[in-house]
């Protein structure tokens, strides 16, 4: 057997190994953001195994390093409980502590919960060469002061927008943001002359400006641009807006 049957053999049996792993996680979180306002003791998550087996959760909370270890984690919040065996069908409840330690009161700030579900091992009676994997989820905690102008729900129509070409020779779409709230974009849409010039996504922090590259677009364009975009509320709907921006 030559050596590039025996890396196709390797190939093909990793191939079948991923596909007998599960494609999701049995953990969820009941939620796809967390609202933590200053004024409440804690707040609670709620977690749900969804599958057929038992699985190990571990939850900690990062400061905006994804590879942050549970370990490494500075952020000011207890979370209890840490590690916990959450039963089929069964719920776990996270408990979130502000610590108190000093954070901006004019704006929000925004930290991340993980909870990796890790899947109990194989049972002797399933099949061989199967893939354990192990499932992190990783959701926004948006720490919310008390007293903050205006509301969150409108701070997505406050976004102000135009059409920049940057020194790199591509356009893009410059975001700003003046009100004291984070807003999520889960959609940017760019749309001229019948052309449609995708912005991709991001989170527009408060009193900052964030650019959606527009790839697709290579020269200036003329007549009327409409912008299409949706921002997620504090129950993590989609919200449409639509405005139109001068070139």
């Amino acid at each position: 057997m030559n050596f590039l049957t025996r890396q196709c053999l390797a190939a093909l049996y990793l191939l079948g190994a991923l596909l007998s792993a599960s494609a999701h996680a049995n953990v969820v979180i009941s939620g796809t953001r967390v609202i933590y306002p200053a004024e409440q003791r804690e707040v609670s998550v709620k977690l749900t195994n969804e599958g057929d087996r038992p699985a190990l959760m571990q939850a900690w909370i990062d400061s905006g390093n994804a590879n942050e270890s549970p370990e490494e984690s500075a952020a000011p919040f207890m979370l209890t409980p840490p590690l916990a065996r959450v039963e089929p069908g069964k719920g776990q409840t996270l408990r979130l502590v502000y610590l108190k330690e000093p954070l901006p009161v004019d704006r929000e700030s925004v930290f991340y919960l993980n909870v990796l579900d890790i899947p109990p091992s194989a049972r002797p009676s399933d099949e061989h060469n199967q893939l354990q994997v192990a499932f992190r989820t990783r959701i926004k905690i948006f720490f919310r002061p008390s007293g903050l102008p205006s509301d969150p729900d409108s701070a997505a129509e406050q976004l102000t927008w135009k059409l920049i070409h940057e020194s790199s020779g591509a356009y893009a779409l410059e975001c700003q943001n003046t009100s004291p709230y984070h807003v999520s974009l889960t959609e940017v849409r760019l749309q001229h002359g019948g052309r449609t010039e995708e912005g991709g996504v991001g989170m527009v922090a408060p009193n900052a400006t964030f650019r959606f590259a527009l790839k697709g677009l290579a020269t200036l364009p003329t007549g009327p641009l409409e912008l299409h975009y949706t921002s997620m509320n504090d129950y993590g709907a989609g919200v449409p807006h639509q405005t139109q921006i001068t070139p």
